[in-house]
């Protein structure tokens, strides 16, 4: 396909275990992300469990699992057992707690004991700057952009990605992670920017199959469905 290639990461978002054991064979995914809004919807009941069972499947490919603690004691002790699950875990951490207290102390200590970081839930380059800054050892660590959010707000993204790139120059063991993805359209506006890595919900996935594809060709198909849901429903004027 047209830019799925090795200049960008394509990350499969979801907690749906049939979803799961069907994207790892599929050849242009290359890791796994989740969260527990993710998980709370796909019915998991036992994180430990969940997680185990997705490490069977998908290692050695990265995967990220988020801690769930608001505390920052309580995510330290959290973080340090997830990172336990395997060389391939990446521990999400948000950017804040949920009184808006920045998680950079937090981020900092983890850095310093070597476990991979998937920094979530980040909106501003200050946010960006302020992450990227507490990351001082080089272990391989993901600042994730809510892209698609800033989005949905009426503001382009693309600035802030470009700049956010900028600021990891030079710091080959960070990667840019555009998240929370609306439409294929993100895949290319990702690669513009410079991003390491998408991560692409099901939803979305199956959309892959239209990218690149011929415009004419495209609205005759859409012509034809139009046409034949009319004729299967048997519909009539006057």
């Amino acid at each position: 396909m047209m830019i799925l290639d090795k200049d960008i990461k394509i990350f499969a978002d979801g907690a749906d275990i049939n979803s799961i054991k069907s994207l790892v064979k599929n050849p242009i995914i290359n890791g796994f992300t989740t969260n527990p809004t993710l998980m709370r919807s796909a019915g998991v009941i036992d994180y430990a469990e969940f997680a185990s069972e997705v490490l069977k499947l998908v290692s050695p490919m990265p995967v990220s699992f988020e801690v769930f603690a608001d505390e920052f004691d309580e995510m330290l002790v959290q973080s340090k057992k997830i990172a336990s699950w395997g060389s391939n875990v990446f521990v999400k951490i948000p950017v804040t707690n949920s009184r808006g207290d920045l998680s950079t102390d937090l981020i900092k200590k983890l850095n310093s004991e070597n476990i991979k970081l998937n920094i979530t839930a980040i909106f501003t380059v200050e946010q960006a700057r302020l992450v990227i800054d507490s990351i001082s050892s080089e272990v391989p660590s993901v600042i994730s952009v809510f892209a698609g959010r800033i989005a949905d707000t009426g503001i382009d993204p693309m600035p802030i990605m470009h700049e956010i790139k900028q600021l990891m120059k030079n710091r080959s063991y960070l990667e840019l992670l555009w998240a929370s993805p609306r439409e294929i359209l993100n895949i290319v506006q990702a690669k513009q920017c410079g991003c390491d890595i998408i991560t692409v919900p099901p939803a979305i996935l199956s959309k892959l199959g239209s990218l690149g594809k011929d415009h004419n060709e495209f609205s005759l198909e859409t012509v034809k469905m139009f046409y034949d849901d009319a004729v299967k429903s048997g519909y009539s004027i006057g």
